[in-house]
C-alpha cells in the first residue's frame, strides 16, 4: 500500500533510511570479516582445527550470505536466519556435549529438527505456492 504522505516530506526520510541501511550492511560485513579473521588467528595459534571452529565459520558464512541476499534482492529469505539458528544449536551441542544433561541435548536436537522441518515446509510452500508478481495499478498490461 503506497504512502499518502507528500513526496517532498517522505523523500528525505527515505534517503536517510537508505543511508542508515547501507551503513549497517557495511558494518555487519566488516564485523563478520573481523570475526572470521579472529577465528583464523585463533586456529593458527592453537595449531588445531576443531569441529566447533568449522561450525562457527559456517555461521559467519550464513551471515555474509544474508548480507549478499539483502544487497542483491532487497530482502532476506526467512530460511537464512533459520540456518544460522540450526548451526548455532549444533555448535552449542558440540561445545558442551560433556557438560550438558542428556535430556537437554535431546531438547536441543528436537529444536534443530523443528527448525529443519520449518525450512522444508517453507521450501515446499514456495514450490507449490510461489509469490505472484505484483504489478502496479498505473502500469496496465496490453491485451495483445
Amino acid at each position: 500500500m503506497p504512502s499518502h504522505l507528500p513526496k517532498n516530506f517522505s523523500r528525505p526520510f527515505l534517503k536517510l533510511f537508505h543511508i542508515m541501511e547501507a551503513t549497517l550492511l557495511v558494518a555487519i560485513t566488516l564485523a563478520t570479516l573481523a570475526a572470521i579473521i579472529g577465528e583464523f588467528i585463533h586456529i593458527y595459534t592453537n595449531k588445531q582445527i576443531l569441529l566447533t571452529d568449522i561450525l562457527l565459520m559456517f555461521i559467519y558464512l550464513e551471515v555474509l550470505a544474508m548480507v549478499q541476499q539483502f544487497v542483491t534482492n532487497g530482502k532476506i529469505p526467512v530460511r537464512y536466519p533459520i540456518y544460522i539458528a540450526i548451526m548455532a544449536i549444533a555448535r552449542y551441542i558440540t561445545l558442551g556435549m560433556k557438560e550438558l544433561d542428556g535430556i537437554y541435548v535431546v531438547w536441543l536436537a528436537l529444536a534443530a529438527f523443528i527448525l529443519a522441518a520449518a525450512t522444508l515446509l517453507i521450501r515446499i510452500g514456495h514450490h507449490y505456492w510461489p509469490y505472484e508478481e505484483v504489478t502496479e495499478p498505473n502500469k496496465r498490461q496490453s491485451d495483445d
